[in-house]
């Protein structure tokens, strides 16, 4: 079993969308995803209540127990865990990521991400995980993506090969209880997550 955490102390950033979505991703190539949901709005479990499918599982909890609900994962055969954390959560995030494979730090094209980014990037160095950037709701008409990648290149951190736009389909099939693998197949953005999908497998190796 593979553990990945999604970090960000900012709010906002995208961790819930990707975790979603990667977990979809997971589970339509078969294998069994548990998404353990960290964010006391619980933003993930509320999309769970949406769908008419068994999966991806949702396991809402709290920082102070999450290597038991891990355990209660991997306990369950489960190939794959994402734990989406919750903002201005230093030591539950610092637990996350010293429990995980593989942290992803989503980022958006903003002076507002970028100015506090630094603080997730420390939480990640700290707990010595294997870490990458993923850029996130970035506009194809707009420089400010390469701009970032450019201030995101100083914390000598990689940065995930695939750029997640600025698109309606992320919104609409959460809203659907859906992820954009099964709202929309073809789509641009069902195409972004197999390719972020296909890195963090190629890194953690499923």
């Amino acid at each position: 079993m593979k553990t990945i955490a999604l970090l960000s102390q900012k709010g906002g950033s995208g961790k819930t969308t990707i975790s979603l979505n990667l977990a979809i991703a997971a589970t339509l190539k078969g294998e069994s995803a548990v998404v353990i949901d960290l964010d006391p709005q619980q933003s993930a479990a509320r999309w769970s209540r949406l769908r008419s499918a068994d999966a991806p599982v949702i396991l809402p909890g709290h920082g102070p127990n999450l290597a038991d609900l891990i355990a209660r994962a991997r306990d369950g055969g489960a190939d794959l865990v994402i734990i989406d954390t919750a903002p201005k959560s230093e030591s539950a995030s610092l637990v996350a990521a010293k429990l995980a494979d593989l942290v992803l730090i989503p980022c958006q094209p903003s002076n507002l991400d970028l100015d506090a980014i630094a603080d997730t990037v420390n939480i990640a160095t700290l707990a010595g995980t294997p870490a990458a950037f993923v850029l996130n709701n970035c506009r194809a008409s707009s420089s400010l993506a390469e701009q970032a990648e450019e201030a995101l290149a100083g914390y000598r951190l990689p940065i995930a090969p695939v750029r997640l736009g600025n698109r309606v389909a992320y919104v609409k099939s959460l809203a659907d209880g859906q992820g954009v693998l099964e709202h929309e197949p073809r789509g641009r953005a069902a195409h972004e997550i197999t390719q972020l999908f296909n890195a963090v497998n190629k890194q953690v190796h499923l």
